[in-house]
């Protein structure tokens, strides 16, 4: 059995600093924000090379207040890409405003900026690229074509977690950058968190008030706020493993060149492209296979785990269908999300088991 990821492992791994550090915050009962959660705001923003960081409950309510915080509303426009999680969309919902889509570039599956200018218009607020699977979207091309239109940038980073874009952290480019910490990601709490990194002073201070209820200080409300803590005991789990990070990275940088390698010659899928200037972090290897379906099946049938990141693009989903769209209105991503197959990547994988997955993947191509 070959998992999709190995969280038992990898708590394993670090089990006695991630048990002190709960303890520790059991002992003091600052179980919502309080001294843990301030000190991993100060080192995650030193990571991201980024002013403030605010630290929420998930990575959907950081991508809303940093909207809010660009002063999104009613009646604005947030453009973004149909082939993300729905939590990109849904946060623009939360703000009020509405999604507006451009479609993903053929390699990388981010933002494609050739198409972003098009698609603004005087009700454009912001502009969200997804930073997708771990590897940075063309911000340099992206802030151009925002900075000349007097567009707010908001990255949703929550797939990449230290990656680069010409030497630049994620997050710490736009007028904010959001994170999720589900338990899945590259830095992932043992529950739900997210975080928002900015320069910008007064962002910073509007989503501390707005993830506090509207609070400037106990019971004196300036706004109307959210319930967005984070909670004490998963500052302290996220502080431990951010000292890991890296090496977690290069563990699964390792394991992306070795499957890579191994799966260049194969037809029928086509592998994960590392673009120039940019460090992907490989949240997700993801493969472009000729006949998906097949090899997810061959890999469950020799007990490999495979994911589907993502089978239906948001503008096809159900619950967004009042915006309008039709299939075939994003052929790129549409095109990805039946291509699409996520193979087993996490840092605690071993060389053999990579050689396990690819020797299926061979041996499908052969027998299809």
């Amino acid at each position: 059995m070959i998992p999709f990821l190995d969280l038992k492992a990898q708590y394993a791994s670090i089990k006695d600093e991630i048990d002190a550090a709960v303890l520790g915050v059991l002992a003091s009962a600052q179980y919502v924000l309080g001294p843990e959660v301030s000190q991993f705001e100060e080192e995650f923003a030193a990571y991201c090379d980024a002013k403030h960081a605010v630290a929420v409950n998930t990575g959907t309510s950081a991508l809303h207040l940093a909207l809010l915080a660009a002063g999104v509303g009613p009646g604005d426009e947030v453009i973004t890409v149909p082939f993300t999680f729905v939590a990109t969309v849904s946060a623009v919902c939360y703000a009020g405003a509405l999604p507006v889509f451009v479609d993903v570039e053929p390699v990388t599956l981010t933002m494609d900026p050739a198409k972003l200018e098009a698609a603004i218009t005087p009700r454009t607020k912001a502009i969200v690229p997804v930073h997708l699977y771990g590897q940075m979207a063309d911000m340099d091309a992206i802030m151009a074509i925002a900075n000349r239109h007097g567009i707010a940038v908001i990255e949703d980073a929550c797939q990449a977690h230290g990656a680069e874009y010409k030497g630049r952290r994620a997050g710490g480019i736009g007028a904010s950058g959001c994170f999720s910490f589900y338990p899945g990601k590259n830095l992932g709490a043992c529950g739900e968190g997210g975080i928002v990194v900015t320069n910008n002073d007064e962002h910073a201070k509007a989503m501390r008030m707005l993830r506090d209820w509207g609070q400037e200080r106990r019971y004196h409300h300036l706004v109307k706020g959210f319930n967005y803590r984070m909670d004490g005991i998963q500052g302290a789990i996220l502080r431990v493993k951010l000292r890991h990070l890296d090496a977690w990275t290069a563990a699964r940088r390792a394991h992306a060149v070795r499957y890579s390698s191994m799966l260049s010659s194969l037809d029928i899928v086509e592998t994960p492209a590392e673009v120039a200037y940019r460090r992907h972090v490989y949240h997700i290897y993801a493969v472009r296979c000729r006949d998906r379906d097949s090899l997810h099946r061959a890999l469950e049938a020799e007990g490999i785990q495979s994911g589907l990141h993502y089978p239906i693009p948001v503008h096809l989903q159900k619950a967004h269908e009042d915006l309008g769209y039709r299939l075939g209105d994003f052929p790129v991503s549409e095109a990805a999300a039946r291509s699409v197959l996520s193979l087993p990547i996490y840092p605690e994988m071993t060389a053999r088991q990579v050689e396990q997955v690819v020797a299926t993947v061979e041996h499908d191509a052969y027998v299809s």
